[in-house]
């Protein structure tokens, strides 16, 4: 009955392959952009590097793909880092990633500009237990077994927990495991714990026999980013067509937040995710994103995260994340500490 059960909680998960692997820093053989739609009419085209149900499928859900006075061509991609190469070969001029993949681009001396963010709650970056085990706290980890995936959003996530806890990485057994690896053995008792992100927080609790030991609220900075290439932004046409595109995205945004059933649907069609969990990922994290500034405490943020990878020696080198940043359309936005929207309180 367990192997028959981690067979379908693994066939289950594959599907989010291709919409949560942006918050990791790895990257896979099979990552390449594939060709997509193209919407609008003009003169212009702004190349966008997307993922599976990602920022197509809520703009075109919030009708913000009507009347598109420029032409977008969407390339599609299984993860952040490839989307980033694809921004340094100028392949893609702008496309939405979570808090890790620009470490690593910036890292590797990529050419890329961070334009734009987000700020969302971080109740879906967590490490999960057993529902039945005993372990209650973060220092009860000590001497544990914890599965993450190398270089993702969850593996920082899991050494400032740590710290924050009076422990290291060396304090524990880390099984570095991408997340349908991670859940076979997480399932199978293999691990004692697991670091991991939304929407896989969700799809655990509902079908892993799960609970949340520790999440991310106050360990991690919630943000993801839109990045773009320098020529795209050199281009005063582009450019004009980039803070266009930047602000459907926000409206956008809001329509998520005011229709999470609707968008929960529409994120489950696309990806495969189920309707109810994607609900829960929508309610718990996707959902409470508010657009911000790019700003100094964001950037402060980020390169807390890049010394952190550094230390670790998943980075070749140290850099200034301030490069990586253009503020021009930072506009009237409300700075990037700017509270998330939350479902809970009604906001």
């Amino acid at each position: 009955m367990r192997a028959r059960t981690t067979t379908a909680l693994s066939a289950l998960l594959l599907p989010l392959a291709l919409l949560a692997a942006g918050c990791s820093g790895t990257s896979s053989a099979n990552s390449s952009g594939g060709g997509g739609n193209t919407d609008g009419k003009g003169s212009v085209t702004l190349n966008v590097g997307d993922q599976k149900g990602g920022s197509e499928a809520v703009l075109r859900a919030a009708g913000e793909l009507d009347d598109l006075p420029y032409k977008i061509r969407w390339s599609t991609f299984t993860s952040g880092p490839p989307l980033l190469e694809a921004v340094n070969a100028k392949a893609v001029d702008i496309g939405a990633v979570g808090n890790t993949p620009p470490v690593f681009a910036g890292a590797a001396k990529s050419k890329i500009k961070i334009v734009a963010a987000t700020h969302g709650t971080s109740y879906g970056e967590a490490i999960v237990v057993k529902t039945g085990s005993d372990l209650r706290t973060v220092s009860d980890l000590k001497g544990k077994s914890v599965a993450v995936a190398q270089g993702s959003s969850a593996h920082y996530q899991l050494t400032s927990s740590l710290a924050k806890a009076g422990l290291s990485l060396n304090d524990v057994q880390v099984s570095l495991l991408q997340p349908a690896d991670a859940l076979a053995a997480f399932t199978r008792g293999k691990v004692d714990a697991w670091a991991i992100w939304d929407p896989y927080t969700s799809q655990a609790l509902r079908h892993a026999d799960a609970r949340v030991l520790t999440t991310g609220q106050g360990v991690v900075n919630g943000l993801s980013f839109q990045v773009a290439a320098p020529t795209a932004l050199a281009d005063d046409a582009k450019s004009k067509v980039i803070g266009d595109y930047l602000r459907r995205l926000r409206r956008a945004q809001d329509w998520v937040f005011k229709h999470p059933e609707e968008w929960a649907k529409v994120w489950s069609k696309e990806t495969g995710l189920p309707y109810e969990t994607a609900l829960d990922s929508v309610r718990r994290t996707h959902g409470t994103r508010v657009p911000v500034a790019v700003d100094d405490r964001a950037v402060a943020s980020e390169q807390q995260i890049a010394d952190t990878f550094a230390d670790l020696g998943l980075t070749p080198r140290r850099f200034s994340f301030a490069d990586l940043v253009d503020t021009r359309f930072n506009g009237d936005l409300p700075p990037s500490s700017t509270a998330p929207r939350s479902y809970r309180e009604g906001r």
